[in-house]
C-alpha cells in the first residue's frame, strides 16, 4: 500500500510494498536509526545513516532510484525522508512501523554493520 499526503514530501508504505519493491531491486534502502540498533538486525543491503545526519551525508543519497527510509518504528525515518527532500530528492519513501513492523511481518534481517 503507497499513501501519499498532503503536505508530505514523501510517500508512506508499509513493510510488504517495501519488501515488494526491494526484492523488484532498484531501491536504496537507508536505516535512519543509530549504529547499536542498525548492528543488532537491519533490513538486508540497507544502508545507515542517522536521520539527523542526512544533510551532512547527502553524498551517499541515491540520485537515480527510489529511497525507502526505515527506523525502529518510522518516526526518524519520516525526518530522514524530509531532510532528503530538501536537497531536491522526490522518489522517497517512508515505511511505516519501521524494523518492529518488519520483524512482525517474519522478513529477514541482517546483523552486524
Amino acid at each position: 500500500m503507497i499513501e501519499k499526503r498532503e503536505g508530505e514530501p514523501f510517500s508512506r508504505i508499509d513493510v510488504h510494498e517495501a519488501k515488494r519493491m526491494i526484492d523488484a531491486g532498484g531501491v536504496q534502502v537507508i536505516d535512519a536509526r543509530e549504529p547499536h540498533e542498525h548492528a543488532e538486525g537491519h533490513v538486508p543491503g540497507s544502508l545507515r545513516i542517522q536521520h539527523m545526519a542526512i544533510l551532512l551525508q547527502a553524498d551517499k543519497l541515491a540520485r537515480d532510484r527510489p529511497i525507502l527510509f526505515i527506523c525502529k518504528s518510522g518516526q526518524r525515518s519520516a525526518v530522514a525522508a524530509e531532510f532528503a527532500a530538501s536537497l531536491g530528492l522526490d522518489d522517497l519513501y517512508n515505511v511505516e512501523g519501521g524494523h518492529q513492523a518488519w520483524v512482525d511481518a517474519g522478513y529477514p534481517m541482517d546483523e552486524g554493520d
